[in-house]
């Protein structure tokens, strides 16, 4: 449809009486799109400059060309506004970009349980994005596994491997620390932490050196990902001495590295966390994330850092306009999570994406974790076609209201033998041993003599393998996978509601970052127009992807 410059719905109008700018457009006629075909290709087209003109009453869009001062050359399109060219490598932080060497100021985090699997972080990688392996949860063998195989397909990288807090499983925080610094894995995404351990300053130490000019170089590099402003701090600040003159004297690093880490923050990024799946504090992007924005230049301006910590942001990352609000603002770059989990290469099974991919926003509720179960940490998971969060709940209860197995009420006994674990607690405990005899046997040793660990690690048998049985596609256990999810799935779903992405099949990792931000820039340059007076109707605005 024509577009003129009557006031209506379906018009392009320039706010005002717009007068004359005394500024003409010069370019190829075809050049120039009055219709919405036309003007959303130019705006999707971000690359090129374009410029909103007015030619004999109407109001469109020019691709690329020039302006000129208006002069004799009357018949040229008047100029109403300008859009510079913005690649998607403008938006971030450049700092971000060189230090990971990425193309792209976008990040893929790490799901546990290697849901952020090896194809997931190898097709990131390749197409110049950084994806962090999803190590959490996973014995240090199985994590060597995956680094062998990551770097050989991606030999100067990028990627990263997630580094987690395990204040229950100590031993899995120690190895999979061993296992980074001998396998030469050079960025780690530390989460979950409240405190900083020996672990995680023991791995950002034992990089630290000197070049030949004196200066101090950093071959391990921290992402940190944090949602309080405590932790944050931690992060920002050096690693504590008391932990420096531990790790010293138990030989782990030199005397100068401890030096070093004193005069460098303990991350070179954060990634302030909001509302995400799994271990999330709920929070709003809009409050945490400008709060820890003005901490970070707080400490800076004492510290002054040669490198100040950059600020990313994670959480409802979901939509090109929660990617475009990230960065305005002032995300050094973004993380997405739960719309990845949906990808054909995340480590989930054919069912679990599928009921990803049906999700709603509201579809998502906190239920109690497997890692930190004895001190009442809660994940987000999703709830459709579900019955995970409720009977982890209710196991939650039961481990809150008794001291041991024998005090719970044989009715409820019954009921959890035959509606939850469809075993009976001997077979689990049985389970139970043998699987902590590989993994971690101190566990077991805790459990003797303790009737109330050893309720825990029966319970804990349940909230672990729920997970596993989401990613196999355990037949059976359907009502039971605990599927990690964020509102952030059903704001895409929404979005895609209606094109190829709709289609779980059709879900590629690298296709989804690209349209996320190929969306994000197309909105920058909708309301770079908008700044500038000019009105587009609303379906003009909406960007949709397309192959």
């Amino acid at each position: 449809m024509p577009i003129s410059t009557t006031v209506c719905d379906t018009d392009v109008r320039h706010a005002g009486s717009a007068p004359k700018t005394g500024q003409v457009w010069s370019g190829p006629a075809d050049a120039v799109a009055f219709d919405e075909p036309g003007i959303r290709s130019i705006l999707r087209d971000s690359d090129v400059p374009c410029y909103a003109v007015r030619q004999q009453g109407r109001i469109g869009l020019a691709r690329g060309g020039s302006w000129l001062r208006a002069a004799d050359e009357a018949d040229l399109p008047e100029v109403l506004a300008f859009v510079p060219a913005m690649s998607l490598h403008s938006l971030g932080d450049p700092a971000f970009l060189a230090a990971h060497r990425v193309r792209c100021a976008y990040m893929t985090g790490a799901m546990a349980n290697a849901i952020a699997s090896e194809e997931l972080v190898i097709a990131v990688g390749r197409a110049g994005m950084l994806g962090s392996f999803g190590a959490a949860g996973l014995v240090p063998d199985r994590i060597a596994a995956a680094i062998g195989r990551i770097q050989a397909a991606l030999p100067e990288g990028p990627y990263a491997f997630n580094l987690i807090h395990s204040p229950s499983e100590p031993a899995l925080e120690a190895g999979a620390v061993r296992v980074y610094l001998e396998g030469g894995v050079r960025t780690v995404e530390a989460s979950a932490y409240i405190d900083l351990t020996a672990q995680i300053v023991h791995y950002r130490a034992a990089g630290l050196g000197l070049d030949p000019a004196g200066c101090i170089t950093i071959a391990n590099r921290v992402i940190a990902k944090v949602s309080r402003r405590e932790v944050a701090g931690r992060f920002l600040q050096p690693a504590p001495e008391a932990l420096l003159r531990q790790l010293v004297e138990a030989g782990r690093i030199s005397p100068l590295q401890a030096t070093l880490a004193g005069k460098v923050p303990m991350a070179d990024d954060i990634t302030v966390e909001a509302d995400s799946g799994g271990h999330t504090d709920n929070r709003a992007l809009v409050c945490l994330l400008p709060s820890i924005l003005a901490q970070r230049d707080e400490i800076q301006a004492q510290q002054r850092f040669a490198q100040p910590t950059r600020i990313g942001a994670a959480g409802g990352i979901g939509t090109p306009q929660a990617v475009l609000a990230a960065f305005v603002m002032g995300a050094a770059y973004v993380v997405t999570g739960s719309v990845n989990q949906a990808c054909v290469e995340a480590g989930t099974s054919a069912h679990t994406r599928a009921l990803l991919a049906r999700a709603e926003t509201t579809d998502v509720t906190m239920a109690p974790a497997a890692d930190m179960f004895e001190v009442g940490v809660r994940l987000q998971v999703l709830k459709r076609e579900t019955l995970f969060a409720m009977r982890a709940q209710k196991l939650y209860e039961l481990y809150k209201t008794y001291g041991a197995l024998e005090e719970i009420p044989a009715a409820e006994i019954q009921k959890l033998e035959s509606q939850i674990f469809k075993k009976s607690l001997e077979q689990i405990w049985q389970e139970t041993i043998a699987y902590f005899s590989h993994r971690d046997p101190q566990q077991i040793e805790k459990a003797e003599g303790n009737p109330r660990r050893k309720m825990a690690l029966i319970f804990r048998w349940y909230l672990g393998l729920s997970s596993r049985w989401s990613n196999l596609g355990e037949k059976g256990r359907e009502m039971d996978y605990q599927i990690w999810c964020g509102p952030a799935m059903g704001a895409f779903n929404d979005w895609v509601k209606g094109t190829y992405l709709g289609v779980p099949e059709n879900r590629t990792v690298v296709d989804v970052a690209g349209q996320l931000m190929l969306g994000a820039a197309f909105l920058y340059r909708v309301q770079h127009l908008r700044s500038q007076g000019l009105q587009l109707p609303p379906a003009y605005c909406r960007y949709f992807p397309t192959r």
